[in-house]
């Protein structure tokens, strides 16, 4: 199976339906008020996380999600229908950002949690809810105002109580095979590993942990060299860390100094993650070069206030009481606490923002304000009525003083949403 951990997709949510304009017409009733409905409200662009999924694939090939829109209003005050919500499945431990800000709009961590990342517009007003003591015969309706779109960077972060890490070739792979089911490719050179693989490990009836074998970390990690980025993301949710060694040394490195530079890494990508709680394994103790280093090793978790555990993966030798230990460590281990400000799924509901005045190339003058902008796009120019209310919210906005502070003159161009407007005293 191809694993994907970080994709880029667009999603558009619906536009609401348009208001109805529209008078009674009935027998005997020669002058009937205004019955126009409402527009119905535009589909939600929803992730939700689903048990099924493992990976981001699916948005290898799919990368576009548009929602549906909602149903026109109609007469006799009849609103439009609602457009259904669209819903994307993804994997657990999926991290949801705006790939043009960066802003963090949903982390979602638990089976069948969801977060709306794009609202649907909602549906325009019809003509019956315009009619006041003053109004009696309004002939203006609302269009259904624009669904939200944004480009979104999907990163999937392994969710597993232990993580594995440690150069490559020390044994991790052989590790995760031999206390679980999962089977990644072993072999005898560097980066056998080249994604994250989860491992179930068993302590007995209805107890077990997961456990992930991190593909090898090499020195520079932190700063993307290899791909350290990618693979240091997956350890950051991990309670625990199997810091693994090749106490035989059959590569002629000095597993001291591989235990130091690992550590340099996490710290430099992280320093919570530093902080987590590690235990120091010396792997390939059935090779007969691994006695020469196991009392340095030993020496090093004491100075480091470690466990230490010297083990063989090929041979299982103490495979037994590390994985009982760790069962036993895990659950001694306290959550962290997430801080008091922090949010598992973000609203992307704002406040309205203040009215910006810009100048494009041209010299002409780009109005900002997302309250505006959507009141643009609901507004049907062609008519009469509906302008005359949009040059009221203009008046109310003191859109004509702004301007004229920014230096408009009569007959300049003025853009706000996708209209431009004709300046004049």
């Amino acid at each position: 199976m191809q694993f994907i951990d970080r994709s880029k997709i667009s999603v558009r949510a619906g536009d609401g339906g348009n208001g109805k304009s529209s008078f009674r017409r009935e027998k005997f009733v020669p002058k009937g008020g205004p019955d126009g409905g409402d527009g119905g409200k535009g589909g939600d662009i929803v992730l939700e996380v689903d048990a099924n999924i493992n990976t981001l694939l699916n948005f290898k090939f799919n990368r576009r999600f548009t929602a549906s829109n909602g149903r026109a209003g109609d007469v006799k005050k009849q609103f439009g229908r609602g457009a259904e919500d669209c819903v994307i499945k993804v994997p657990q431990g999926t991290l949801v950002k705006d790939a043009t800000t960066g802003e963090v709009l949903a982390d979602l961590t638990e089976l069948g949690q969801r977060a709306i990342v794009a609202r649907g517009g909602r549906g325009g007003r019809g003509n019956a809810k315009f009619k006041s003591s003053s109004r009696r015969a309004p002939t203006f309706a609302e269009f259904g105002e624009p669904g939200e779109s944004r480009e979104l960077l999907l990163e999937l972060k392994l969710l597993a109580d232990v993580g594995l890490v440690g150069y490559p070739s020390v044994g991790k792979s052989s590790l995760i095979a031999a206390v679980s089911s999962a089977r990644p490719e072993i072999a005898d050179y560097h980066f056998t590993t080249l994604v994250p693989v989860l491992g179930v490990v068993s302590l007995g009836y209805e107890k077990s942990f997961v456990m992930a074998d991190i593909p090898g970390l090499i020195e520079g990690a932190a700063d993307g060299v290899g791909l350290g980025h990618d693979f240091l993301r997956h350890i950051e949710r991990t309670k625990l860390i199997l810091h693994i060694v090749d106490a035989a040394s059959v590569d002629g490195r000095n597993p001291l100094d591989d235990f130091s530079k690992i550590n340099i890494e996490l710290t430099r990508y992280s320093e919570k993650l530093s902080k987590r709680p590690q235990i120091l394994i010396a792997n390939k103790i059935d090779l007969p070069q691994a006695k020469e280093n196991l009392p340095s090793l030993e020496a090093l978790a004491e100075r480091e206030g470690l466990d230490f555990f010297a083990i063989s993966a090929a041979t299982r030798e103490n495979l037994d009481e590390l994985i009982n230990f760790v069962g036993k460590r895990l659950e001694e281990i306290v959550p962290e606490e997430e801080p008091v400000d922090a949010v598992k799924v973000f609203d992307v509901d704002k406040e309205d923002d203040p009215v910006i005045i810009e100048r494009n190339d041209a010299a002409e003058f780009i109005v900002r304000n997302k309250n505006l902008e959507k009141i643009v796009a609901m507004t049907n120019f062609d008519n009469s009525e509906g302008l005359r209310r949009f040059q009221f919210i203009w008046r109310m906005k003191n859109l004509d003083a702004l301007l004229k502070a920014r230096g408009i003159k009569e007959g300049m161009t003025v853009h706000i949403g996708g209209l431009e407007f004709e300046w004049h005293e």
